[in-house]
């Protein structure tokens, strides 16, 4: 179990900007968090306004990252996991999950987000089995991230990158793929990689971000076509049932039908 939080700021705690809304902090609103301030919930209700699913696609991606996480674990019997864009701290978190599965579980979490930082101690908790850690760094600098998150996981062994939501703010598209082949290069033959994103499917999902993006200070989030996504993937072995809408990936038994939303992700593997 590590003791202390990594990569403390030099000068104080970091600043938190609450004059503008943040996207780790509406996520964290719509799923039902309290780490966040009243322009992120404003910016959440408009967003839920114009587009009500939007809460859906965030619980539904949730829990494919839980079923995702526990897949590798429990099954891949993967015990390293590279979790890139964490975002606050929920339930069921990747360490919670992973280790439950495998209490020798490493987890590095990655974030850019100051209010991530701060809440980091709440991510550092482990089985003393296992081992997590925080990085401050950007999904746009994998050579820091993955020079950093060598101080915990050893890339001679098989590790889970975990991509969950992320690429859609990295706006240029070839950049986004460019990420993911940097970072899986890195990796060794039986590392995985899971991930997904919103995409283009629904017209009002689209015309909410769209929205949502023309907000002054907003980081802009892309969704991009299930072909895109899938592109990600390219030159690993994709598992069933491919790139799909994550409640279609894997779920789990239900009396209930749950609709497809306008994210879609899966997994491979490298060989």
């Amino acid at each position: 179990m590590t003791d202390d939080v990594p990569n403390p700021p030099t000068q104080g705690r970091p600043r938190i900007n609450t004059d503008v809304p943040h996207s780790a902090r509406i996520w964290n609103y719509l799923l039902g968090g309290k780490d966040n301030y009243p322009i992120d919930r404003a910016a959440g209700d408009a967003i839920c306004a114009s587009f009500p699913g939007m809460a859906d696609i965030a619980r539904c991606s949730r829990h494919m990252l839980t079923r995702v996480v526990n897949f590798l674990a429990a099954d891949a019997e993967i015990r390293q996991f590279l979790d890139i864009g964490t975002g606050l701290p929920t339930t069921d978190n990747t360490h919670e999950v992973a280790q439950r599965a495998a209490p020798a579980s490493r987890i590095v979490y990655v974030d850019n987000d100051p209010l991530v930082l701060v809440h980091a101690q709440a991510l550092l908790t482990s089985t003393p089995e296992g081992a997590t850690d925080y990085i401050e760094a950007d999904v746009r600098d994998p050579a820091l991230i993955l020079t950093a998150a060598a101080d915990t996981l050893e890339f001679t062994e098989p590790t889970a990158l975990m991509l969950m939501g992320i690429l859609g703010l990295v706006s240029d598209y070839d950049e986004a793929r460019t990420i993911v082949t940097r970072l899986m290069d890195a990796l060794p033959p039986g590392s995985y990689l899971a991930l997904y994103d919103g995409t283009d499917t629904d017209p009002a999902y689209v015309a909410a971000l769209e929205r949502h993006n023309a907000r002054s200070g907003v980081v802009p989030y892309i969704p991009r076509s299930p072909e895109m996504i899938e592109a990600y993937f390219d030159g690993f072995k994709l598992l069933e049932p491919g790139v799909v809408p994550v409640t279609r990936w894997r779920p789990d038994p239900s009396p209930w039908e749950t609709p497809d939303v306008a994210c879609f992700g899966g997994v491979a593997v490298k060989t």
